[in-house]
């Protein structure tokens, strides 16, 4: 878990976009568990920069894009070899170890294909621990018939892997002097429009946020059907870690999204 929020730190850190805590190192205690080694921030509540957050947000986002048309640039200068940049373009989608939403492990195997990603390494893997715990029949069903409706949601959109936080909800932003921080990530490589869905689920993000964000990546056709396909993710891992209390939750947006 701590290995893979290490990871992550790093890769957003490493983009010099939105500020995280800096990892240090991960301690395995000698009774037994670990234990995250990090800067400490003197950390606030969002409150003066949700909306920075939103145009930093938006250039994480942004920032492997900008890195395929750096790649794209040099590769057609004379006498600069494609691909020296510093940070490397990722033309896939998953990410180099595992990570933790919450404390399930997410499958980061990579995919040249987001729907091929997204179906079977966070919905069917979800929907497979929901199988070994409560085997729910109707929420068997509507996946079956769900599955093949997922790839039409995606047809008028070209993605670009974008480096995302992974699990950017109220509890995880906060604000340190001038600048919005973002903490405890879960990152992949994925599709942008992923990342608002906890986001909304649970509040915390003001409208300034989402207008600075949409700013720099406007909504795309479908945006809100895909938004629901994403947050019916957060609420399956909810089940699962929780309980049924968000088994309604989850079988309403399946059931309008087979519709």
């Amino acid at each position: 878990m701590f290995m893979g929020e290490m990871a992550s730190l790093e890769a957003i850190l490493q983009t010099q976009t939105v500020k995280v805590p800096k990892p240090i190192k991960v301690i395995d205690q000698p009774g037994g568990g670990a234990m995250l080694v990090m800067e400490h921030l003197d950390m606030g509540s969002l409150n003066r920069h949700s909306a920075k957050l939103g145009e930093l947000l938006a250039d994480l986002h942004l920032h492997n894009q900008s890195l395929q048309d750096k790649f794209a640039k040099e590769s057609r200068t004379v006498g600069k070899g494609a691909g020296q940049s510093d940070i490397q373009y990722v033309d896939r989608f998953g990410f180099h170890t595992v990570t933790c939403c919450g404390y399930l492990p997410m499958v980061n195997d990579w995919q040249d294909d987001w729907v091929t990603f997204f179906t079977r390494q966070r919905i069917q893997n979800q929907m497979d621990l929901l199988e070994k715990s409560s085997g729910d029949r109707e929420a068997r069903e509507l996946w079956a018939q769900l599955q093949l409706k997922i790839p039409s949601l995606f047809t008028a959109i070209e993605i670009v892997p974008a480096l995302l936080h992974g699990d950017l909800w109220g509890g995880n932003v906060a604000e340190v002097g001038s600048a919005p921080v973002i903490f405890d990530p879960a990152s992949f490589y994925g599709h942008s429009e992923y990342e608002l869905a906890i986001a909304g689920m649970f509040g915390g993000f003001r409208g300034s946020f989402y207008s600075a964000y949409h700013d720099k990546i406007p909504e795309a056709e479908g945006f809100d059907k895909r938004l629901k396909l994403y947050q019916l993710f957060h609420y399956l891992n909810h089940w699962n870690h929780f309980g049924s209390g968000y088994r309604g939750s989850s079988l309403s947006i399946m059931r309008g999204l087979v519709k």
